[in-house]
C-alpha cells in the first residue's frame, strides 16, 4: 500500500469544512444565565433563653433551641414568639413494653395485699361485741 500524506490532508480539510457547515446550521446560542433565589433557611438556632431569642432578627418562622433541648422558641419575622417544653419520647420494643405491663400487674397485686392487710389489721384492733348475754333466760 503506497502512502499519501496529501490524501490524509484532503480527508481532514473536508472533515473541517463539513464541522463549519454544520456549526453554521446552528442558531447563534445566547449564554443561559441562572440566578438561583434560595427561600431563607429554617437554620437550627440555639439560646440559653428567651431574651436571646429576642434579639436575633428572623425572616421567616425560625426554630431556637435551649442547649439541653428541654425548650423550643419559635420566632417568626414579625417578632413573635411562642414557647414549647420539650420531652423526649424514648421509643420502646416489645421487650419494654412487657416489663411495663409486669411491672403494673405487681403494682396492682401490692395495693390489692396492702389494702386486705390494712383491712386485717382494723378487724384484729377491734374489740369483740359480746355476743352471749350473761343473763339467763328461761330454764
Amino acid at each position: 500500500m503506497f502512502y499519501n500524506p496529501q490524501a490524509n490532508i484532503d480527508r481532514i480539510n473536508a472533515q473541517i469544512a463539513e464541522l463549519e457547515k454544520l456549526k453554521s446550521q446552528i442558531p447563534n446560542i445566547q449564554p443561559i444565565t441562572q440566578n438561583f433565589q434560595l427561600a431563607p433557611q429554617n437554620v437550627f438556632r440555639s439560646a440559653n433563653n428567651i431574651d436571646e431569642v429576642k434579639k436575633e432578627y428572623v425572616t421567616g418562622d425560625t426554630p431556637f433551641f435551649s442547649k439541653d433541648f428541654s425548650v423550643l422558641w419559635l420566632k417568626n419575622n414579625n417578632g413573635e414568639i411562642r414557647t414549647f417544653e420539650l420531652n423526649e419520647v424514648i421509643e420502646k420494643d416489645e421487650k419494654d413494653l412487657q416489663i411495663e405491663f409486669l411491672q403494673a400487674q405487681i403494682n396492682e397485686m401490692r395495693n390489692k395485699y396492702e389494702y386486705n392487710d390494712n383491712a386485717d389489721e382494723s378487724i384484729k384492733n377491734e374489740k369483740p361485741s359480746k355476743s352471749k348475754s350473761n343473763t339467763k333466760s328461761d330454764e
